[in-house]
């Protein structure tokens, strides 16, 4: 690892949350998108900082199912004095006020709420490109590739996904889950077509809810939320190769 990079990562959290489910549900940040990374990079020894654009965020309540929250995270999420707890109770700062050059990782966690706010998160943006010209690593789960179109690589303008191999949620997922009609209503782009939009290649997972993650020199993605954890484990291990 370059002896430049702070061992320290950025957490991205979406701060949108609104009416979104077929039942009126709201969404917003998807709890174990945040708790995966957040557990494999601590115990690697990366300290952690929690971002978002606004310093606001709301968890998806859909999120905190049974259907997502299973074994050791069932008592987490009910433990107040869990280290990350504690930092969404009171530590996730305001994107603008970070400075970008105390991080040598950035990951975007997600939440079907990412394709909403993240494409227009210029401080969040900001942060990953700044990490990306000092030789870091960017990372993203599940929608949080949406905030790729936006990081600009400074030395050629455009996305730094442009030609490489990306994964994140795919668009038949979001049908298969009920929500692409609301997505295209709404007049947003799906994880996958703003990868296509922004150069990159992307890559299915065989499964559409099967655990996926794909590395790509300094950018590492992860399909689903039951891919946070390997795509935290995949960044890591791109971050101790620099």
């Amino acid at each position: 690892m370059t002896a430049k990079l702070p061992k320290k990562a950025l957490i991205a959290i979406t701060s949108h949350s609104a009416p979104f489910y077929p039942d009126g549900g709201v969404n917003g940040a998807f709890y174990t998108e945040i708790l995966h990374p957040y557990v494999a990079l601590t115990d690697a020894g990366i300290e952690v900082d929690l971002a978002s654009e606004t310093g606001s965020f709301v968890i998806d309540p859909y999120s905190l199912s049974e259907q997502f929250i299973s074994g050791g995270d069932v008592d987490i999420v009910k433990d107040e004095s869990h280290p990350l707890n504690k930092a969404l109770k009171g530590g996730v700062k305001k994107a603008s006020s970070v400075n970008a050059k105390d991080y040598g990782m950035f990951f975007a966690s997600a939440g079907f709420a990412s394709v909403y706010d993240y494409p227009s998160a210029t401080a969040l943006q900001s942060v990953a490109a700044d990490v990306w010209a000092r030789g870091g690593v960017v990372a993203a789960v599940c929608h949080g590739g949406a905030i790729f179109p936006g990081v600009k690589d400074a030395s050629t303008g455009k996305s730094i996904i442009e030609g490489k191999e990306v994964t994140g949620f795919s668009t038949e997922a979001d049908g298969l889950a009920g929500v692409l009609d609301k997505i295209h209503a709404d007049g947003v782009l799906t994880t996958e077509e703003s990868a296509v939009s922004a150069g990159g290649i992307y890559k299915a997972p065989p499964e559409p809810f099967g655990d996926f993650a794909v590395t790509s020199g300094r950018v590492v993605t992860g399909a689903n939320p039951f891919s946070a954890h390997s795509t935290a484990t995949a960044a890591i291990q791109a971050f101790e190769s620099l």
